[in-house]
């Protein structure tokens, strides 16, 4: 790929993460995912964290966790910190569900800069007040901003985002710009069944969790300029650094989609492919590779020198 995080003055021993959510089963675009990760890091003196952002209680199953630990177990892709047989034993401080203090301690944080508030607007109550714009996310119009809503009307909270720019360099793409304000407007925090949100409960993580760089795929892109204002009103002084890496897609351009059980690890392990011939074939596909020649886990940093 020709340049690492070496060249954006990261220590030896930076950190970087692989999040799964246990939705569905491990497909090729995860590998994909690993590849980039721990090739990232095996190649540039980095260590990964392995997370289970089960934040989600309503889609995420136990079976999917098992699932997604016995696949990585077999790929052979092993995180330097937050082992598999950790998960398997019970609480871990690594898995989102375990840890609601984390997330409540830091909202209350910023409540007490009344920077937090209460809403009570739907998603049909947004669409119905905002512009339509096909193709394009839903903004948050502010109705609650200034309403005074009592805790009690909702256990949805939105934090306060201002409107400035957020500038910042990919290490794949370059240079980027995003306004959150313009993109989303305020941010939801919890959802109205009182569950964090994605976007909170990963930059509450990456910043406790001490993150310097975050690798994943390029449909997350547009969530960068909000997670890092964010993660300023939380506390953080050191940028996180980005690396928003191609999605393995369909002929038709469709990304892989867990639901829709595309390519997944544990198929092809039925079928008895080895797991150096699965991720050789993801890192052909995400143009890693000419060709789909097996490739051990323990020498993707290759891919990265």
């Amino acid at each position: 790929m020709g340049r690492g995080p070496d060249l954006l003055n990261l220590p030896p021993g930076w950190r970087t993460r692989f999040a799964p959510a246990p939705t569905g089963y491990l497909h090729l675009g995860h590998v994909v995912n690993a590849i980039y990760v721990w090739g990232m890091a095996r190649g540039h003196d980095g260590r990964v964290v392995l997370r289970i952002e089960d934040h989600d209680r309503s889609r995420c199953r136990a079976e999917y966790e098992q699932a997604l630990l016995d696949d990585l177990d077999w790929l052979g892709f092993v995180p330097d910190e937050g082992e598999t047989s950790e998960f398997r034993a019970g609480e871990s401080l690594r898995r989102q569900s375990d840890n609601d203090w984390r997330y409540a301690g830091a909202i209350t944080a910023l409540e007490l800069r009344d920077l937090v508030y209460t809403c009570t607007c739907s998603r049909g109550d947004i669409a119905r007040v905002v512009e339509d714009r096909p193709n394009e996310e839903l903004r948050y119009p502010g109705t609650c901003r200034d309403a005074a809503l009592s805790p009690d009307a909702s256990l949805q909270r939105r934090v306060k985002l201002g409107d400035d720019t957020e500038r910042f360099f990919d290490l794949l793409r370059g240079p980027q710009q995003q306004t959150p304000a313009e993109q989303c407007g305020d941010l939801l925090v919890r959802d109205r069944l009182g569950q964090w949100t994605y976007q909170y409960a990963v930059t509450v993580d990456d910043l406790e969790q001490q993150i310097d760089l975050v690798i994943r795929g390029e449909d997350l892109l547009d969530s960068t300029g909000r997670q890092r204002a964010l993660a300023r009103l939380l506390g953080r002084r050191r940028p996180l650094l980005f690396l928003h890496h191609p999605l393995v897609r369909h002929p038709d351009g469709a990304k892989l989609s867990k639901s829709a059980g595309d390519t997944g690890v544990r198929e092809l392990r039925a079928l008895g492919h080895a797991s150096a011939d699965v991720i050789g074939r993801a890192a052909q596909l995400a143009g890693l590779q000419p060709t789909s020649a097996p490739c051990d886990a323990r020498d993707v940093g290759r891919f990265f020198a």
